[in-house]
């Protein structure tokens, strides 16, 4: 169950923070130069809909194995609990935020009906996206270094054990 987890929990967030990253740097810039500004932000109305989703399924892996996870490090765990709550909320309102921006977006002509309310909610999304790709990556680190030191110490567990004659 161990590794499933472990599995799991990399492709999740492989999936989510990987897929972010990929629409983010490769995707939009080739968009706005095929379809222009405008018409690729069209593009991510409908994509943002699928990576919040990503999201959402991550963050419940996730917590799946903040529960399972044993880390001997206190500060690491609460460091972990932290960003996974930070991550957790930006989603919250991020989901907000993309019912405003849809609610600003005509899709017939690709208009924008107000701009002025239009572009500071779409900075913010931006914004808000970027700090939860990056909480994402330090709780890729942290969760890295975690099941390391959590193997360790079951290793060092196992080595015991047989020093003293005693099966696991």
């Amino acid at each position: 169950m161990l590794l499933t987890r472990r599995f799991l929990v990399l492709i999740a967030l492989f999936f989510w923070q990987g897929g972010f990253t990929f629409y983010a740097s490769v995707v939009v810039p080739v968009g706005q130069e095929v379809f222009g500004h405008l018409r690729q932000g069209f593009i991510t109305r409908q994509v943002t809909v699928y990576m919040n989703l990503a999201g959402a399924i991550a963050l419940v892996l996730l917590i799946w194995d903040l529960f399972a996870a044993r880390d001997p490090s206190r500060w690491r765990r609460w460091m972990r609990w932290l960003l996974w709550l930070s991550m957790a909320l930006v989603l919250v309102w991020l989901l907000q935020l993309h019912g405003q921006l849809d609610e600003l977006l005509v899709r017939k002509g690709f208009l924008i009906r107000d701009p002025e309310a239009f572009r500071p909610r779409h900075r913010l999304y931006l914004w808000l996206s970027t700090v939860q790709w990056a909480c994402g990556l330090l709780y890729l680190f942290l969760t890295l270094v975690m099941w390391r030191k959590e193997d360790s110490v079951e290793k060092e567990s196992i080595a015991s054990c047989r020093k003293e004659g005693v099966e696991r």
